[in-house]
């Protein structure tokens, strides 16, 4: 049983001044394995005097010192990853093997390529019209960061932050304490100056409200539900500070009669159950070609029976419990109503597997026939279900993609290099995925409409941190 009753504010652990606590559990059996402490406003306050007072010499570092920082921030990211994966596994259900090869494995990844993108980014240049362009550090940082990806999260987050110059306040997701608490211990290990980085706990009503609306607070980096990124924002309206949402998605995966069909088929399935189906980005809409159609059914009920569902504290390529019994009530809800709007449930359904009945572990599903006003092909879900749609023409196929509120990321599935270029120029969605191949490390992440605004990773994530500055040349 672990208490986590102290923040990580002005370079030391501190007694916060909230009262309030709740439980940590573990979503493998429901059990309760910690007790958090909640923050109020008042913590808010005292880590962004913090974070305000450690600005005015931070901000003034040079590059040279700041990368020599974020190398010893990677060497202590490598030793420690192994205790970021086990809290993960314990706080959120990632599979033993996911959550050190991937989920934790993003902090080391994530880190390397902002180090590449600061290296490359010039901090002085002469504009082609003689003006001279300087970036700076934009000032305090509020971060609000979820449950589905702890670590991903905070490093896409607090690393271009502290190669900017930048000074943050870290709100984690109340629910996974443990890893951010770790975060906070190789920050401070590797010799951040007192106040750069602070670590808040509590809720969004409380801490989160309090972070979006401080007006010392320059600048609010949020991921999480499209309704809660929207409430981020009216928060920080008042003080015309800059947002950033990543936010949800629905995201397509069109298949085409010319792919591996095979191989693409039980890609996209295991693609939109990894993490259990909790990922912003996963390929939930699989839409295939009418031609192909039957036989795509065929092959990911048969990669979707395949599925292994298992313990998390195991090692192995099964996907663990869902995230609560809130997240877990709400799958079952969602299949109800693809049982009752009409779509033709391939495998998988209500209930929970054999043998896994303590946790809130599900049955990986599929849905055939489905069509794109259903409510199973408009709503994220956040669970390992899939629903197919089949198209007639590619102009069909690019209509259904982009025919929803969201446009986060998107996949196709095609022989065709002109097709897969000609269709990816046409979908409304930051990041597209071709035959397999997703993006990597240092490319910016990030949506079109309802699933947020600006990009992190890379260059584009460091510059999301910066303000612009134009001086005119000196002359005598």
């Amino acid at each position: 049983m672990q208490t986590l009753d102290t923040f990580y504010i002005g370079g030391a652990w501190v007694t916060p001044d909230g009262q309030a606590t709740m439980p940590i559990r573990n979503p493998a059996d429901n059990s309760r394995i910690g007790t958090l402490t909640l923050g109020s406003p008042t913590d808010v306050d005292r880590a962004v005097s913090a974070a305000k007072n450690a600005f005015e010499s931070f901000s003034r570092t040079t590059k040279d010192e700041r990368l020599a920082l974020l190398h010893k921030l990677l060497e202590i990211t490598r030793r420690r990853q192994g205790d970021l994966a086990r809290a993960m596994t314990t706080e959120m259900g990632a599979p033993a093997t996911m959550s050190h090869d991937v989920q934790a494995a993003s902090a080391i990844g994530h880190l390397e390529a902002f180090i590449a993108a600061l290296d490359g980014l010039p901090e002085e240049e002469t504009l082609p019209n003689g003006d001279i362009l300087t970036r700076e550090p934009i000032g305090v940082v509020g971060m609000i960061t979820p449950w589905n990806w702890p670590i991903n999260q905070i490093a896409l987050k607090v690393i271009p932050a502290l190669a900017t110059g930048a000074t943050c306040v870290l709100k984690p997701s109340e629910h996974t304490p443990l890893s951010a608490n770790i975060y906070a211990e190789i920050v401070h290990e590797a010799g951040y100056p007192a106040g750069v980085f602070n670590l808040v706990h509590g809720d969004g009503p409380g801490v989160g409200a309090a972070i979006a609306g401080h007006p010392d607070v320059a600048m609010v980096s949020f991921t999480g539900s499209t309704r809660a990124g929207t409430e981020v924002s009216r928060a920080a309206a008042p003080g015309v500070k800059r947002v950033t949402l990543e936010l949800g998605g629905k995201s397509p995966n069109l298949v085409f009669a010319d792919c591996d069909l095979e191989t693409r088929i039980a890609e996209g399935v295991a693609e939109c159950f990894d993490n259990t189906g909790q990922s912003c980005n996963a390929p939930t809409r699989m839409l295939v070609e009418r031609s192909c159609y039957d036989r795509a059914k065929q092959l990911a009920r048969r990669a979707a029976e395949a599925q292994k569902v298992d313990e998390p504290a195991k090692a192995g390529d099964h996907i663990g419990p869902l995230f609560d019994e809130i997240q877990y009530d709400r799958v079952q809800a969602m299949i109800q109503a693809g049982i009752d709007e009409g779509a033709t449930l391939l495998t998988g359904g209500l209930g929970k597997p054999e043998g896994l009945e303590d946790g809130w572990f599900v049955r990986p599903t599929v849905f055939a026939d489905v069509d794109n006003a259903m409510t199973i092909a408009r709503e994220e879900i956040f669970g390992p279900v899939l629903v197919m749609i089949p198209f007639e023409t590619e102009e069909e196929a690019i209509a259904i993609a982009n025919d929803t509120d969201y446009g986060l990321a998107a996949f196709v599935q095609t022989g065709d290099a002109a097709r897969a270029r000609r269709v990816a120029d046409r979908l409304r969605a930051g990041v597209i995925a071709i035959n397999g191949r997703g993006t990597d490390y240092g490319s910016p992440f990030g949506g079109y409409k309802k699933s947020g605004n600006g990009r992190e990773g890379g260059v584009f994530g460091l510059e999301d941190y910066q303000e612009i500055k134009v001086r005119a040349p000196f002359v005598a």
